[in-house]
């Protein structure tokens, strides 16, 4: 499948767009850092009157704080466990978990177990700097505080989660690992039903989601006017599904230049 050009991306589609997902790492960051350019473009969506909900494998901890104040709607976390609002109303920071309390506390055992294994079996990589927020998951650093690690180092550690029973994913940073079979589109699912009486089954037509990497496969699948920003070429062989645009710069910037298409295709 040949990507093409988000200037291909019809006028009368981009204007009957009213939700954008988006992940956050590498697709609204551009070097591990969220540019101003980006975070405008986020607020710029809202104001047009988009819904704008995040789909990341970042921990809980940071989605805490990114449904508090960044403008958006509300934040997907740890590649689907869970998602966050801010009830504007109520004045308050609310959160739909999948699992329970006790539940997540039995995984514990379990996650230290595989994590001690790739950390043994595994040279270079390491426990990604945020697991101390993590409620649901096993996150592997094969690039952002550590020296990359070559595909095949990256491809044992998804091998090894794997062994364990875990669902693995390979975003552009980490490897995560979790027990369970949910993933972003499965929560999408979830968050546009209960919060806002939509099925993503019938809107299909109507969401965006915009990414970078593998663990954005299952969103790249299901809606058919998915994009990636530019660097998303870099795993072009690896995913089982590519986005049906790109655009023509690389994170934050390729992300402003879809938020400015899908605004000015409104006016």
């Amino acid at each position: 499948m040949s990507l093409r050009p988000l200037s291909e991306l019809p006028r009368a589609v981009a204007a009957n767009v009213h939700t954008v997902f988006s992940d956050i790492d590498d697709t609204l960051t551009t070097d591990g850092q969220l540019t101003a350019q980006a975070y405008a473009a986020l607020e710029q969506l809202r104001r047009a009157g988009l819904r704008v909900i995040l789909i990341t494998g970042r921990p809980a901890g940071w989605c805490d704080h990114i449904a508090r104040m960044w403008p958006v709607d509300a934040v997907i976390g740890e590649n689907g466990a869970f998602y966050y609002w801010h009830d504007q109303a109520a004045r308050k920071l609310k959160c739909r978990h999948l699992l329970i309390e006790s539940a997540r506390q039995a995984h514990s055992a379990k996650l230290a177990a595989v994590r001690d294994t790739i950390l043994r079996e595994v040279p270079g990589c390491a426990v990604a700097s945020d697991q101390f927020c993590r409620l649901y998951d096993l996150a592997i650093d094969f690039c952002e505080d550590v020296a990359p690690l070559p595909v095949a180092a990256v491809n044992r550690i998804v091998a090894l989660m794997e062994d364990a029973g875990m669902t693995a994913k390979i975003s552009s940073i980490h490897v995560n690992g979790w027990f369970g079979q949910y993933d972003k589109l499965s929560m999408a699912h979830l968050l546009l039903r209960e919060r806002y009486g939509i099925e993503l089954a019938e809107e299909r037509e109507r969401c965006l989601f915009v990414g970078d990497s593998p663990n954005d496969a299952p969103m790249f699948a299901y809606l058919p006017h998915a994009v990636g920003v530019a660097n998303v070429m870099a795993f072009a062989g690896r995913m089982s599904a590519l986005p049906a645009y790109v655009t023509p710069s690389r994170g934050g910037a390729g992300f402003a230049e879809l938020a400015q298409a899908l605004i000015t295709a409104r006016k």
